[in-house]
């Protein structure tokens, strides 16, 4: 038992036995008093006694007996009560000893447990506060100091608990905190209501509990951040997924439903529906890097549109996930704007002045074909990108900078144009006697743009101007064309005497510059000079802003013809010219009626051919008929003259029908009505059947043919029946050219682009003077009764590639051989036209 039970036994059991005797003395004391006085009244009455014993003794005596009778009988019930009274309280002394011993064991479990309790008895606000934290732990032993909990808990976590306690006291509401301390502890902090009172315990977490209560808060934490991951990812208008480590889908945003056109994303996962196809899953599982992520730009349907997607995936080994990002807005703009890069360059390109733009890093980012002429520098030291300073040190090097003494300062000052917030201005005076003015254009994201300006003529021409201003007056004088310069307030300012001269003015009336409104009245000019010369007026005295030059033709009654223009000044002014061109439009009329005589004489030649050619195919063709028909054995025997007769007319026939064939196509092309029945052809096997359809004329001649096909000539999309024309007619015309026992080669071959078909005779060659009209129709060279023919040949060739969007070469040595070269696209995007 503590030290204050046995205090307070002690003092219970002294308090009993003084009460016991004071009892004991107080009946004792009664009982002697009663005695005296009873004494006192028996000997006052001794003397009458003597006599007898009279009533009022008798009462005295009674009473003394009967206060004696009760002074006994209290004393003995006092002395019975207390026993009863020392019974109970040894018995309340003992279950007090016990509860107290209880109470000792309770504190000293609540000790052992490393906790402390704060509890606020029934409607009290001064709460009983047991047990004891490690200082480690950072809450304060201080009860006052444990109540503030802003001492030693940051301010978030203490106003949370705070009103978590308010709770707990006004609403009997619980709770479970797990808190960090300021002093690096972490503390769990329950709250609940026990036996009517609320009670918070402190708790604080070591080991195994702390472990839990980590990883706990962790799980906390991570999921927060997976549903304000998923909700963001919802936000978003780009399709996102996940997947587990089977690849099966298990969870999509609102984006992707809607990219697959799925009702909601339940539908989507529980479809298995994919965004993206099979083929580009595969090409970016196989893209992954070391940290399993993979990036393409893919195209993908989205809602029914194709779009282009800038697709991002992560694998890992429980599962991946992926973000598609709608980059076609994106990368039509990167189109567009490459296109206008392009634009832009190649504008730059063809302007007389250099332009050099430098990057943010000084590095050189574009130059156009006049800054590599303007500095003559090795094109691979350009195309290397160089920086601004060494670009400076190699002009230097080749002397093509002006000279400078302090070199090194004069490059520093320029290249503070790369931190300069104005355009700068330098004038450089080269080696060679020009004169550049250099523009440094600072750009707001960084890098300069320089314009070399060549000032060396403009200066030039300033020096000279003087002199130029002197002579100008001569100039106007002799000129032959009519010119007069008017103000911009419309009043003649310059004019030569050609001016006077074709309107019949007087010098003195223009001496004192006059407007244009008053230098010629209507009534004194024919009805086209007044409509001409009011033109004339409104183009002078408008008030555009952008004033337009003014030109046209001027009839006169006399037959003149008149040529006037207008040009507006800088100074607002305008310049007027009149030329008298009567003996030019004379020849040009002459001109225009010879050329349209030789065109009707040209529609006429072609008519006349066409149809005579028509008129011959068919009469042609009954002659070729019966000559066959009398070859035939079945119709009778011929002699061997009849036969040879027969041969001849079939031979002949076939070649006049090859000529107005031949003709008939050139019509038709012509006419522009030629129609290629374009397909897949076989470029070997059309080849090979050209080389058959000429077997029997290269055995008669003796000639050798030599193929080289190469193996992969593959085929092309082309006109089969107008290719094998072009390459027996381009066959057939060396066979013509060469001599006897000679050799023809024919290489095809597969270049970047197109089918190559080279033809390369060993014959006489053609004279250099006559290639520029070896395509041309009807043009044949007498070299021979063999070699003569109609001359449509190459020209039909050249038509026919020129129309599948080929090209035809030619080249020729006389005595070595000629040598032509067709191009056949593989597949041409548009066919020309026939008539071209």
């Amino acid at each position: 038992m503590p030290a204050d039970g046995l205090q307070h036994a002690r003092e219970t059991r002294a308090w009993r036995h003084s009460s016991r005797g004071a009892a004991l003395r107080a009946a004792g004391g009664l009982v002697a008093l009663l005695s005296s006085t009873a004494l006192a009244a028996a000997q006052g009455a001794a003397a009458p006694a003597s006599n007898g014993l009279d009533a009022l003794q008798i009462v005295w005596m009674a009473a003394v007996g009967g206060a004696v009778t009760f002074a006994v009988t209290v004393a003995v019930t006092l002395v019975r009560g207390r026993q009863a009274v020392a019974g109970s309280l040894d018995e309340a002394l003992q279950k007090n000893a016990a509860l107290t011993a209880r109470l000792d064991r309770l504190e000293s479990l609540i000790d052992s447990d490393d906790q402390r309790l704060v509890v606020w008895p029934g409607g009290q606000d001064e709460p009983m506060i047991a047990g004891v934290l490690d200082e480690a732990s950072g809450v304060p032993r201080s009860a006052t100091r444990l109540l503030a909990f802003g001492t030693w808990l940051d301010a978030r976590s203490a106003s949370a608990l705070e009103q978590a306690v308010d709770r707990l006291r006004r609403q009997g509401e619980g709770f479970r905190m797990v808190l960090p301390t300021q002093g690096g502890g972490l503390v769990e902090i329950d709250g609940r209501v026990a036996a009517s009172a609320p009670v918070m315990r402190v708790r604080d977490l070591t080991g195994e509990r702390k472990s839990q209560a980590l990883l706990a808060k962790s799980n906390e934490a991570l999921t927060a951040e997976l549903d304000t991951l998923r909700a963001l990812l919802d936000s978003v208008p780009a399709p996102a997924w996940l997947r587990d480590a089977d690849s099966r889908l298990v969870w999509v945003n609102d984006a992707y439903a809607r990219a697959v056109d799925s009702a909601s994303r339940q539908e989507a996962l529980t479809a298995g529906t994919e965004f993206l196809d099979a083929k580009n899953r595969k090409a970016m599982d196989a893209d992954r890097d070391a940290r399993g992520v993979a990036q393409a730009r893919v195209p993908a349907v989205s809602a029914g549109a194709r779009r282009i997607y800038d697709v991002t995936q992560l694998a890992i080994d429980s599962g991946s996930g992926g973000l598609a990002i709608d980059v076609s807005d994106l990368e039509r703009m990167r189109q567009e704007l490459g296109r206008t890069i392009d634009f832009h360059a190649r504008t730059l390109d063809q302007l007389a002045t250099a332009v050099a733009i430098f990057g943010a890093d000084r590095k050189l980012q574009f130059h156009n074909a006049a800054f590599a002429a303007l500095w003559d520098l090795e094109p691979g030291f350009l195309e290397g990108n160089p920086t601004d300073g060494a670009l400076l040190d190699a002009l230097r090097a080749a002397r093509k900078l002006p000279e400078q003494a302090d070199y090194r300062g004069w490059r520093n000052k320029l290249l503070e144009s790369y931190t300069s917030l104005e355009a700068r201005e330098f004038w450089w005076h080269l080696p060679d006697g020009r004169t550049l003015r250099v523009i440094a254009n600072p750009h707001s994201q960084g890098g300069v743009t320089y314009i070399y300006e060549n000032v060396t003529e403009r200066l030039d021409l300033e020096s000279r101007y003087n002199s130029l201003i002197r002579v100008q007056g001569e100039t106007l004088d002799n000129l032959s064309e009519a010119v007069a310069v008017f103000g911009s307030d419309g009043r003649l300012r310059l004019w030569n005497p050609a001016f006077e001269s074709m309107w019949s003015l007087v010098d003195d009336r223009l001496g004192d510059s006059p407007h244009v409104t008053r230098i010629l009245l209507p009534e004194a000019l024919e009805p086209a000079e007044n409509e001409v010369w009011q033109r004339l007026v409104t183009a002078i005295t408008s008030l555009a802003e952008n004033r337009e030059p003014v030109s046209g033709r001027m009839e006169r009654d006399n037959g003149e013809a008149i040529d006037y223009a207008t040009v507006p000044l800088p100074d607002g002014g305008t310049l007027v010219t009149f030329v008298n061109v009567t003996d030019s439009v004379n020849v040009e009329r002459a001109l225009l009626d010879k050329n349209v005589a030789l065109e009707q004489a040209d529609q006429l030649k072609n008519a006349f051919i066409q149809h005579v050619s028509y008129e011959l195919r068919s009469p042609l063709t009954n002659i070729i008929g019966f000559a066959q028909l009398l070859s035939d054995p079945k119709f009778g025997p011929l002699t061997a003259k009849q036969g040879e007769y027969v041969d001849y007319i079939l031979s002949s026939s076939s070649a006049l029908l090859a000529i107005i064939n031949d003709i008939l196509d050139l019509a038709t092309i012509d006419a522009g009505i030629m129609e290629l029945d374009v397909s897949s052809v076989d470029v070997a096997r059309t080849v090979q059947a050209a080389v058959e359809g000429l077997k029997d004329r290269l055995t008669e001649s003796g000639i050798a043919l030599n193929l080289d096909m190469a193996a992969d000539v593959g085929s092309i999309e082309a006109d089969e029946r107008r290719l094998r024309q072009v390459l027996y007619n381009l066959i057939s015309n060396a066979l013509r050219f060469s001599d006897v026992g000679g050799r023809i080669d024919v290489t095809c071959t597969r270049v970047s682009d197109a089918i190559e078909f080279q033809v390369r005779d060993h014959g006489c060659g053609i004279p250099e003077d006559m290639l520029d009209q070896v395509f041309a129709r009807f043009v044949g060279r007498d070299a021979g009764a063999r070699r003569r023919g109609a001359g449509l040949g190459l020209s039909i060739v050249k038509s026919f590639v020129e129309l599948h969007g080929g090209s035809v070469a030619i080249e020729s040595e006389e005595g070595v051989g000629t040598t032509v070269v067709c191009r056949f696209p593989f597949a041409p995007d548009t066919l020309r036209h026939a008539a071209e």
